[in-house]
Order: structure tokens, then sequence, then C-alpha cells
């Protein structure tokens, strides 16, 4: 096979409220001959995550909004089939963000070449062992500051994040792991796989009722990713000195409008807590421990994953917008 074509999918208009397939096209892309420096990467896996609907919209954030009319960015990994970089030779498994496209080509600066170890799925790059799990790992430690005995209460437990978060404070000695998730299989697999001593439905009654009847000795470390009720909730639970790292607000990403706030944040003030949010991007310093220590729980047999797997580029906004409506458990990707 020459790669010689690259199907991309494009952001064509910036949604408002739920995205649909008309905010999307796809292009085929003659790529030119490789020029010196350069490499073309078949790609294997793309991502789809909750915060590319945030760079869908034209307002200040973390990183700059997509531009209409430009490929959808995001993480990838795939296989050097060209090379014109000596740094890279063909077969050289590589990461990078060029995201929503079957083939990649560009400067080998933008490439980084990965381990192809044996046992371990090229996926896990992308989720568990990659930028996924190293946000949830950095979370708990950094942000939030996790300590042995503490009681982590974990939103939106069943996604990719949740599921790592879950599992790394299990193993850096939580007393206690609560995760909420949105069905009841989700529910069950949080507690007979990765190691929640207690989870919700967080459909089932209200979340504030439903975590207070999970911890009654309240939490100290919230790990938030939906925001919304689940964010009051752990304001009403929180332990004096209780610590929150804040991660995603899915609850308002396609909101028509805005979101109410929760009522209780004086209880910031009377119980001494404090709310931290994120991006993963300013905490890459911490990446090497995490590799070296998430490696370790991989090769132990001690991590557990799950991936939603749809098939085929042209799937890619099928794959995103099931990923918004919770239809995966763990990470989704799309295999190219």
């Amino acid at each position: 096979m020459s790669h010689e074509r690259s199907t991309q999918i494009q952001l064509v208009n910036r949604p408002s409220g739920w995205p649909t397939h008309d905010d999307f096209r796809t292009v085929v892309t003659e790529l030119p001959p490789l020029a010196p420096g350069e490499v073309r990467v078949a790609n294997e896996f793309i991502s789809v995550d909750p915060y590319m609907r945030g760079r869908m919209r034209d307002a200040r954030s973390y990183v700059a909004p997509y531009a209409l009319g430009e490929t959808m960015a995001g993480g990838a990994i795939g296989r050097v089939v060209a090379s014109a970089a000596p740094e890279l030779p063909e077969g050289t498994v590589v990461l990078h963000q060029l995201g929503w496209r079957d083939v990649a080509q560009g400067p080998a600066a933008q490439f980084r070449p990965e381990l192809d170890a044996p046992g371990v799925p090229h996926s896990l790059r992308l989720g568990l062992l990659g930028m996924t799990g190293l946000t949830a790992y950095v979370g708990l430690t950094a942000i939030a500051g996790m300590r042995e005995g503490d009681t982590v209460f974990i939103s939106g437990a069943a996604g990719a994040v949740g599921t790592a978060a879950g599992q790394f404070a299990r193993l850096l000695g939580a007393g206690r792991v609560i995760g909420s998730a949105g069905t009841d299989e989700k529910v069950a697999l949080l507690t007979s796989k990765y190691g929640y001593d207690a989870a919700f439905n967080y459909r089932d009654a209200p979340v504030r009722e439903q975590l207070a009847a999970a911890a009654p000795g309240g939490i100290d470390v919230f790990y938030d990713n939906v925001g919304g009720d689940h964010l009051e909730a752990a304001l009403d639970a929180f332990n004096d000195g209780g610590r929150a790292a804040l991660c995603g607000a899915i609850v308002s990403y396609n909101a028509g409008s805005r979101t109410a706030g929760p009522d209780n944040m004086g209880n910031l003030i009377t119980r001494g807590l404090r709310l931290e949010g994120f991006t993963i991007g300013n905490h890459l310093q911490h990446a090497p421990e995490f590799r070296e220590r998430a490696g370790e729980w991989f090769a132990a047999g001690s991590l557990a994953y799950d991936e939603t797997i749809v098939d085929g580029i042209d799937h890619a906004v099928d794959a995103f917008l099931d990923m918004m409506r919770g239809a995966n458990i763990g990470k989704m990707l799309v295999r190219i």
C-alpha cells in the first residue's frame, strides 16, 4: 500500500448544543513527496476525547479552538511507512497530535517514537499508559495530594480517566474509593473489575443522596470529570481539609445555556477545602514518574482496562458522539 492519500475529518461548523454529523466533513488529500526531515505515518488508532468538544467553541480556553475547515487535531499512534528523517526510520512506532486522519505526514519533530513492547497493545499508549493515565495520576497526586487512607470519590468513573484514576487511587493506598457512572452495567464493572469499594448510578437518585450513603464518613479527595451536581454533592460530603482535582465538566459541554453552579460554596470556607482545576499540558514534568510507576503496575498485572473501539476513519464522528453520550466503557478509540 502506497499511503499516498490521506482521508481526514474536518470541523466545518461550531456546534450549538450537541454536535451533529453536519458539523464535520470528510476530505481526501493527495500527499506530496517527502521533504528532507519528514516522515509519513500510517495511523493504527486515533483518540476521541471529551476535551475536543471544548475546542469546537470559539472561546477562551487553555488551548486554541479548532479552526474551521482544518483537520481535527488529537492523539494518534501509528507506524512510519516512509521516511526522509534518519532518526525515525520506516517501521518506527510513533505518537503524534495530528489527529483525525488515516495517514499523517510532517516534520519528524511532530512525532515521538514509542517503545514497541511485547504484550503492550499500541492502543494503550493513547489510554491507560498514555496521556489519559497521566491525567488520572497527576490529578490524584500532584493536584489533590492524595494520601494513604484517604476516601476518594471519582465522578464519571467508568470513562477512560475514571477507570484509571480508581485503580491508581487503590494502588496509592486509598482507604476507600467511590465512583459514579451512568448505567447499572458500568456500576457493576467499577466494583467487580476496577477495585472500587462502592459505586452508584447517578441517574437513580440525586447524587447528593447517593454519595452521602456511599461515604457515611465523608470524603477527602474528589476527582471530578463531570461538574454540576457531582461537584455540589462533593462539597457537601467533604471532610475538613478536603481537596478536589477538577479535570472535566462534561455536564456543561453540550449545554445550550449556562449551567447552574453549586449552592454550597460556603463549605470551601468553613471546611478549609481546596479546589484546583488543571490541564495535563501544564504538568508534563510528571510523565517520567508516571511511566515508571504505571509500567511497573502493568507488568505486575495490577492494572485492568477496557477499550471501546470503532473501526474506520469514516466513523470517527460516530465514535466521538457516542463517547459524549457515555456509550463507551474505558477509552474510546478509532481503529484505522
